[in-house]
């Protein structure tokens, strides 16, 4: 049966974008949905995302990392589902959505998405890294060579030694650039691979370079592979709240497989 299906893209970070509003989309087939995502014999894409209805809200997403399996919250997925969303004439210039990680509220103004992430308030300071959840489990670590890094092979053992192991962990190498500018190379789990970008691995970041004294911004931009991104926060007690990320979310084609 033929497939519509959408491609978008934010800062790199790439989506197979499907409306799924009449549930006729399989989600129990993990090897379909792989094989959509996969970049030789499919569309190719770092993930599937699904936009369905919900009976109080805007709508819902469901997302798919690109090994099939359904995943933890996806920032720069969700901005991309936004301007989906107002693509179809769901929404307007505001949204309020449904995630597997609970609700987010949204702006869209031509093709900057601002997304607010949920509230942090348990950050794990150790003696090589950070390790924080932004809706998607995430560990942070400094690493100078950051041009020449073996991201793939330094993340996968990270991502599938201890204490992370089945489960596992993303992963993102830091530089500071300045006081409030950092470059990030992210190791995804579900992709196996570098990405050019992670929505809740830059948020993860921002986060942690403020908990362990490296910035005292909150707003912070962070370089990526695939473009630059913002993230901004407040500090409450604690509790990192008011959580944005904020960058361009872009329509790349649209095809029917």
């Amino acid at each position: 049966m033929p497939q519509t299906f959408y491609k978008y893209q934010g800062t790199g970070n790439d989506f197979v974008m499907i409306d799924n509003r009449h549930q006729t989309f399989d989600k129990n087939n993990t090897k379909h949905i792989a094989f959509l995502c996969d970049r030789r014999f499919g569309i190719g894409a770092d993930g599937l995302i699904l936009l369905e209805n919900h009976k109080d809200l805007d709508f819902k997403m469901v997302y798919y990392n690109a090994d099939g399996n359904e995943s933890s919250m996806c920032g720069n997925g969700g901005r991309c589902l936004v301007a989906f969303a107002k693509y179809l004439g769901v929404i307007k210039d505001k949204a309020v959505f449904e995630a597997i990680d609970g609700v987010h509220h949204a702006t869209i103004d031509k093709d900057i998405v601002k997304l607010q992430m949920q509230d942090v308030d348990v950050i794990e300071k150790h003696k090589n890294h950070v390790f924080l959840n932004t809706g998607s489990p995430h560990h942070v670590q400094f690493e100078n060579a950051i041009n020449d890094f073996d991201i793939k092979t330094k993340g996968a053992s990270i991502r599938y030694g201890e204490p992370y192991n089945e489960a596992g962990s993303n992963v993102n190498f830091v530089q500071k650039i300045a006081n409030d500018i950092f470059r990030v190379r992210t190791y995804e789990r579900g992709v196996e691979d570098e990405t050019l970008s992670c929505g809740t691995g830059v948020t993860a970041v921002a986060l942690a370079m403020h908990y362990i004294g490296e910035t005292e911004k909150n707003l912070i931009k962070l370089n990526v592979e695939g473009g630059k991104l913002q993230v901004s926060f407040e500090v409450d007690n604690g509790t990192y709240k008011n959580v944005w990320l904020i960058g361009p979310a872009n329509y790349v084609f649209k095809g029917v497989i």
